[in-house]
C-alpha cells in the first residue's frame, strides 16, 4: 500500500473531470482519500472539478490514457472514455483506442503497483438486447460493424482484458456495467435524452424524440451510482463482477419527455425524428447481483433527481451555456 503518513489511500481516477468521474472524485475526497484526477478534456471539462482544485488532497493531470501513465497509487478507477454517441462517434477510432489501449495501460500500471482496479463498463455491451431485463450472464446482441460499435465493442474488449489480467496475473479487478446515469454536470450537448430534453425544454425549443418514443430506458441518479461504485470497489476480492449498476425502474422515452416538460413548466412541443441505427429498444438492468453482493439499490426517485438536474441546467443556461 502507498498510503501517506496519515494513512490515507491514494486513488487514481481516469476520466475524473467527466460527469461521473467528477462526482467520484468529490466523494473520494469526502471519504478522506488523496485523489489523482486524470483527464484529456475531450468530453470532460475543467469546470467540473474547479471547486476541488484548492483541496490539497486533489491533483489534476492532463493526460490521454492511450499513452502510459506513471503514478504511485493504491487504487485505480478507470472511467476514461467518451460515453455519449455524440462524443464517441466524433472520432470512433480514438474511442476504440481509449477503451482498449487505455485498459492495457492502466492494467499494466495496476499490475506493477499490485493495485485494485475498477473498470467502468457499460450497459452498451448488451447491444440491442433480446433478453429483458438484462442480467450479467447475458452475452448481448451487438452489431460489430455499426456506428455504435466503436464504443460497444471496445468496452466489451476492455472487459476481456480485465478478466484475462485476473486469470493470468491474479490482478484484483472490479467490473461494473453502468446503465443510463443522469444528474448535475452532465454535458449540455452530449446528445443524451435527459440533457437534450432538459436543455430543449428550458429554452422552449422543440423536444426531439427519436422514433415513436416507445423505447424504454432506466435512469439512475449519479449519487446512487457512485455509492454502488464504491461498494463494488470495497467488496471482497472474489467479487470481480461484472455487476450491473443502474435503476431497474423503467420508463418510455416519451414518458421522460412529458415529465421534463411538466417539471420545467415548458411550452415545448414534441417533435419526432427517425430512430438512429442500432438504438436499443429496451434497456433495464437486473440488479439482483448488486443487491445480493453489495447490499445496493438506487434510492433517488426519478422526479426528484430530474428536479435537481433541471436546477443545474438552469444555471448552465444562465451562465451562457
Amino acid at each position: 500500500m502507498r498510503q501517506d503518513y496519515f494513512g490515507r489511500k491514494r486513488v487514481l481516477v481516469t476520466g475524473g473531470a467527466g460527469f461521473i468521474g467528477s462526482h467520484l472524485c468529490e466523494r473520494l475526497l469526502r471519504d478522506g482519500c488523496e485523489v489523482v484526477c486524470v483527464d484529456n478534456f475531450f468530453s470532460g471539462t475543467r469546470a467540473n472539478v474547479t471547486h476541488l482544485l484548492d483541496n490539497r488532497d486533489f491533483e489534476l493531470i492532463r493526460h490521454d490514457v492511450t499513452f502510459p501513465l506513471y503514478v504511485e497509487v493504491d487504487e485505480i478507477y478507470n472511467l476514461a472514455c467518451p460515453a455519449s454517441p455524440v462524443h464517441y462517434q466524433h472520432d470512433p477510432v480514438q474511442t476504440t483506442k481509449t477503451s482498449v489501449h487505455g485498459a492495457i495501460n492502466l492494467l499494466g500500471l495496476a499490475k506493477r503497483l499490485n493495485a485494485r482496479i475498477f473498470q467502468a463498463s457499460t450497459s452498451e455491451v448488451y447491444g440491442d438486447p433480446t433478453v429483458h431485463p438484462q442480467t450479467e450472464d447475458y452475452w448481448g446482441n451487438v452489431n460489430p460493424i455499426g456506428p455504435r460499435a466503436c464504443y460497444d465493442e471496445a468496452k466489451r474488449c476492455a472487459e476481456t482484458l480485465f478478466f484475462d489480467y485476473r486469470r493470468q496475473h491474479g490482478l484484483g479487478i472490479k467490473v461494473a456495467r453502468i446503465f443510463n446515469t443522469y444528474g448535475p454536470r452532465m454535458h449540455p450537448r452530449d446528445g443524451r435524452v435527459v440533457s437534450n430534453f432538459i436543455m430543449q425544454a428550458l429554452k422552449g425549443d422543440p423536444i426531439t424524440l427519436y422514433g415513436d418514443g416507445s423505447q424504454t430506458r432506466s435512469f439512475c441518479y449519479v449519487d446512487d451510482l457512485i455509492e454502488g461504485t464504491l461498494r463494488l470497489m470495497s467488496s471482497p476480492g472474489d467479487v470481480t463482477g461484472p455487476v450491473n449498476l443502474g435503476n431497474p425502474t423503467e420508463c418510455t422515452v416519451l414518458e421522460l419527455a412529458e415529465t421534463v416538460i411538466r417539471l420545467t413548466g415548458s411550452a415545448s412541443r414534441i417533435e419526432h425524428r427517425p430512430l438512429p441505427q442500432d438504438d436499443p429498444q429496451q434497456r433495464r438492468p437486473d440488479i439482483g447481483r448488486a443487491r445480493a453482493l453489495l447490499g445496493w439499490q438506487p434510492t433517488m426517485a426519478l422526479e426528484d433527481g430530474l428536479a435537481r438536474t433541471i436546477d443545474y441546467f438552469r444555471g448552465v443556461i444562465a451562465a451562457g451555456g
